[in-house]
Protein backbone atom coordinates (compact mmCIF):
# COMPACT_ATOMS: atom_id res chain seq x y z
CA UNK A 1 0.00 0.00 0.00
CA UNK A 2 1.33 3.58 -0.61
CA UNK A 3 0.67 6.64 1.30
CA UNK A 4 0.94 9.92 0.55
CA UNK A 5 0.77 12.85 2.80
CA UNK A 6 -1.45 15.11 1.12
CA UNK A 7 -1.73 18.46 3.33
CA UNK A 8 -1.34 18.41 7.10
CA UNK A 9 -4.79 16.73 7.38
CA UNK A 10 -5.13 14.51 4.86
CA UNK A 11 -3.38 10.98 3.71
CA UNK A 12 -4.06 9.23 0.76
CA UNK A 13 -3.64 5.34 1.47
CA UNK A 14 -3.53 3.58 -2.54
CA UNK A 15 -3.89 -0.02 -2.84
CA UNK A 16 -3.31 -2.06 -5.81
CA UNK A 17 -2.04 1.35 -7.29
CA UNK A 18 -5.02 2.71 -7.98
CA UNK A 19 -7.56 2.45 -5.28
CA UNK A 20 -7.62 4.66 -2.70
CA UNK A 21 -9.06 5.47 0.73
CA UNK A 22 -8.19 8.50 3.08
CA UNK A 23 -7.06 9.37 6.37
CA UNK A 24 -8.34 12.70 7.86
CA UNK A 25 -7.31 14.07 10.69
CA UNK A 26 -9.16 15.24 13.57
CA UNK A 27 -8.55 16.40 17.02
CA UNK A 28 -9.28 12.61 18.75
CA UNK A 29 -7.74 10.55 15.93
CA UNK A 30 -8.37 9.75 12.18
CA UNK A 31 -11.33 9.42 10.05
CA UNK A 32 -10.88 6.71 7.50
CA UNK A 33 -13.18 7.57 4.24
CA UNK A 34 -13.16 4.61 2.27
CA UNK A 35 -11.64 1.03 3.13
CA UNK A 36 -10.66 -0.39 -0.41
CA UNK A 37 -11.23 -3.69 -1.36
CA UNK A 38 -11.29 -6.63 0.75
CA UNK A 39 -7.74 -7.68 2.81
CA UNK A 40 -6.95 -3.96 3.40
CA UNK A 41 -7.65 -3.90 7.02
CA UNK A 42 -4.47 -4.62 8.53
CA UNK A 43 -2.53 -2.44 6.17
CA UNK A 44 -4.89 0.68 6.63
CA UNK A 45 -4.85 0.18 10.35
CA UNK A 46 -0.99 0.49 10.32
CA UNK A 47 -0.87 3.31 7.90
CA UNK A 48 -2.82 5.02 10.71
CA UNK A 49 -0.68 4.25 13.65
CA UNK A 50 2.63 5.24 11.47
CA UNK A 51 0.86 8.58 11.03
CA UNK A 52 0.57 9.27 14.69
CA UNK A 53 -3.21 8.13 15.26
CA UNK A 54 -5.48 5.34 15.43
CA UNK A 55 -8.67 5.43 13.12
CA UNK A 56 -11.65 6.32 15.56
CA UNK A 57 -14.63 6.16 12.60
CA UNK A 58 -15.58 4.99 9.25
CA UNK A 59 -17.15 7.02 6.83
CA UNK A 60 -18.16 5.67 3.62
CA UNK A 61 -18.74 7.36 0.33
CA UNK A 62 -21.03 4.66 -1.16
CA UNK A 63 -21.27 0.60 -0.71
CA UNK A 64 -19.27 -0.21 -3.75
CA UNK A 65 -16.99 -3.29 -3.09
CA UNK A 66 -13.46 -1.62 -3.83
CA UNK A 67 -14.71 1.21 -1.20
CA UNK A 68 -16.63 -1.46 1.36
CA UNK A 69 -13.95 -4.19 0.65
CA UNK A 70 -12.19 -4.50 4.38
CA UNK A 71 -15.21 -2.68 6.19
CA UNK A 72 -16.05 -6.00 8.00
CA UNK A 73 -12.29 -6.64 9.01
CA UNK A 74 -11.70 -3.31 9.75
CA UNK A 75 -14.91 -3.46 12.21
CA UNK A 76 -14.07 -6.60 13.96
CA UNK A 77 -10.38 -5.38 14.52
CA UNK A 78 -11.55 -1.63 15.74
CA UNK A 79 -15.17 -1.98 16.71
CA UNK A 80 -15.76 1.79 15.74
CA UNK A 81 -18.51 3.81 14.50
CA UNK A 82 -19.53 3.16 10.76
CA UNK A 83 -21.34 5.78 8.88
CA UNK A 84 -22.92 5.04 5.60
CA UNK A 85 -24.79 7.06 2.68
CA UNK A 86 -28.60 6.45 3.84
CA UNK A 87 -29.86 4.98 0.41
CA UNK A 88 -26.82 2.78 -0.42
CA UNK A 89 -27.16 1.07 3.40
CA UNK A 90 -30.95 0.59 2.48
CA UNK A 91 -29.34 -1.37 -0.29
CA UNK A 92 -26.81 -3.23 1.71
CA UNK A 93 -29.99 -4.16 4.39
CA UNK A 94 -31.95 -5.72 0.90
CA UNK A 95 -34.30 -2.93 0.30
CA UNK A 96 -34.96 -1.41 -3.02
CA UNK A 97 -35.07 2.64 -2.77
CA UNK A 98 -34.13 3.37 -6.50
CA UNK A 99 -35.37 2.67 -10.06
CA UNK A 100 -33.81 1.05 -13.17
CA UNK A 101 -31.01 -1.18 -12.38
CA UNK A 102 -27.90 -1.34 -9.97
CA UNK A 103 -24.63 -1.07 -11.31
CA UNK A 104 -20.86 -2.46 -10.24
CA UNK A 105 -20.19 -4.63 -7.22
CA UNK A 106 -22.61 -4.60 -4.28
CA UNK A 107 -20.53 -7.69 -1.79
CA UNK A 108 -22.48 -8.69 1.15
CA UNK A 109 -21.60 -7.25 4.44
CA UNK A 110 -22.19 -8.13 7.72
CA UNK A 111 -21.34 -4.69 9.36
CA UNK A 112 -24.51 -2.41 9.96
CA UNK A 113 -23.68 0.96 9.56
CA UNK A 114 -24.20 3.11 13.16
CA UNK A 115 -25.47 6.50 11.04
CA UNK A 116 -26.98 6.87 8.17
CA UNK A 117 -25.55 9.78 6.23
CA UNK A 118 -27.63 12.39 4.73
CA UNK A 119 -26.13 15.18 2.82
CA UNK A 120 -25.23 18.21 5.48
CA UNK A 121 -24.69 15.76 8.38
CA UNK A 122 -21.14 16.53 10.10
CA UNK A 123 -18.22 13.82 10.87
CA UNK A 124 -16.28 16.05 12.62
CA UNK A 125 -14.66 18.43 10.36
CA UNK A 126 -16.36 16.81 7.19
CA UNK A 127 -19.55 18.11 5.43
CA UNK A 128 -21.46 15.60 3.92
CA UNK A 129 -22.41 16.55 0.61
CA UNK A 130 -25.00 15.12 -1.95
CA UNK A 131 -23.52 13.35 -4.73
CA UNK A 132 -26.17 10.53 -6.13
CA UNK A 133 -25.63 8.72 -9.45
CA UNK A 134 -22.28 6.67 -9.39
CA UNK A 135 -24.85 5.02 -6.66
CA UNK A 136 -27.94 5.88 -5.52
CA UNK A 137 -26.81 7.31 -2.25
CA UNK A 138 -23.36 8.61 -2.85
CA UNK A 139 -21.78 11.21 -0.84
CA UNK A 140 -18.64 13.34 -0.89
CA UNK A 141 -16.91 14.86 1.99
CA UNK A 142 -15.81 18.77 2.31
CA UNK A 143 -13.32 19.20 4.81
CA UNK A 144 -14.76 22.66 6.25
CA UNK A 145 -11.23 23.40 7.45
CA UNK A 146 -9.61 23.75 4.52
CA UNK A 147 -12.19 22.85 1.56
CA UNK A 148 -10.87 19.57 0.17
CA UNK A 149 -13.10 17.69 -1.31
CA UNK A 150 -13.21 13.85 -1.30
CA UNK A 151 -14.94 12.79 -3.72
CA UNK A 152 -15.53 9.11 -3.26
CA UNK A 153 -16.17 7.92 -7.19
CA UNK A 154 -17.83 10.94 -8.21
CA UNK A 155 -15.15 12.43 -9.88
CA UNK A 156 -12.26 10.02 -10.99
CA UNK A 157 -8.47 11.30 -11.61
CA UNK A 158 -7.07 8.30 -13.11
CA UNK A 159 -6.20 8.78 -16.60
CA UNK A 160 -7.24 12.49 -16.39
CA UNK A 161 -9.91 14.05 -14.76
CA UNK A 162 -13.67 12.95 -15.22
CA UNK A 163 -16.94 12.62 -14.15
CA UNK A 164 -18.89 9.55 -13.14
CA UNK A 165 -21.44 10.74 -15.80
CA UNK A 166 -18.72 10.83 -18.75
CA UNK A 167 -17.13 7.63 -20.38
CA UNK A 168 -13.43 8.16 -20.18
CA UNK A 169 -11.82 5.76 -21.92
CA UNK A 170 -8.62 5.83 -20.73
CA UNK A 171 -10.00 4.76 -17.08
CA UNK A 172 -13.52 3.40 -18.04
CA UNK A 173 -14.17 1.12 -14.91
CA UNK A 174 -15.93 4.37 -13.16
CA UNK A 175 -18.04 4.99 -15.83
CA UNK A 176 -19.22 0.98 -16.52
CA UNK A 177 -20.15 0.72 -12.49
CA UNK A 178 -22.36 4.51 -12.73
CA UNK A 179 -26.05 3.09 -11.89
CA UNK A 180 -27.34 7.09 -13.58
CA UNK A 181 -24.86 8.91 -15.41
CA UNK A 182 -27.27 12.12 -16.09
CA UNK A 183 -27.64 12.20 -12.21
CA UNK A 184 -23.56 11.82 -11.22
CA UNK A 185 -23.42 14.38 -13.90
CA UNK A 186 -25.19 16.87 -11.79
CA UNK A 187 -23.62 15.97 -9.01
CA UNK A 188 -20.44 16.65 -10.85
CA UNK A 189 -21.86 19.84 -11.42
CA UNK A 190 -22.71 20.89 -7.74
CA UNK A 191 -19.35 19.66 -6.22
CA UNK A 192 -17.49 21.81 -8.72
CA UNK A 193 -19.65 24.66 -7.32
CA UNK A 194 -18.38 24.07 -3.50
CA UNK A 195 -15.19 25.65 -4.70
CA UNK A 196 -12.85 22.43 -3.72
CA UNK A 197 -9.27 23.11 -2.89
CA UNK A 198 -8.40 19.80 -3.72
CA UNK A 199 -10.37 17.12 -5.23
CA UNK A 200 -9.15 13.24 -3.33
CA UNK A 201 -11.17 10.83 -5.69
CA UNK A 202 -11.64 7.34 -5.48
CA UNK A 203 -8.82 6.17 -8.17
CA UNK A 204 -6.33 8.28 -9.04
CA UNK A 205 -3.82 10.94 -7.73
CA UNK A 206 -4.79 13.99 -5.94
CA UNK A 207 -5.29 17.53 -7.76
CA UNK A 208 -4.92 20.36 -5.85
CA UNK A 209 -6.67 23.78 -7.37
CA UNK A 210 -8.83 21.15 -9.47
CA UNK A 211 -11.54 23.94 -10.90
CA UNK A 212 -10.88 24.25 -14.05
CA UNK A 213 -9.75 20.53 -14.52
CA UNK A 214 -13.36 19.49 -12.97
CA UNK A 215 -14.95 22.16 -15.33
CA UNK A 216 -12.96 21.00 -18.74
CA UNK A 217 -14.45 17.51 -17.48
CA UNK A 218 -17.93 18.67 -17.49
CA UNK A 219 -17.89 20.37 -20.74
Amino acid sequence: MRTTQITENLIQLTRTGFVNAYLVREDDGFTLVDTTLKGGAGELIAAARLAGGDIRRIALTHGHGDHVGSLDALEDALGVEVLMPETDARIHAGETPYEGRLKGSWPKIATVPDVRLRPGDMIGSLEVLASRGHTPGHVSFLDTRDRALIAGDAFSTLGGVSSAGKMNWRFPLVAFATWDRAKAHESARSLLARNPSLLAAGHGKVVKDPGAAMGKALR
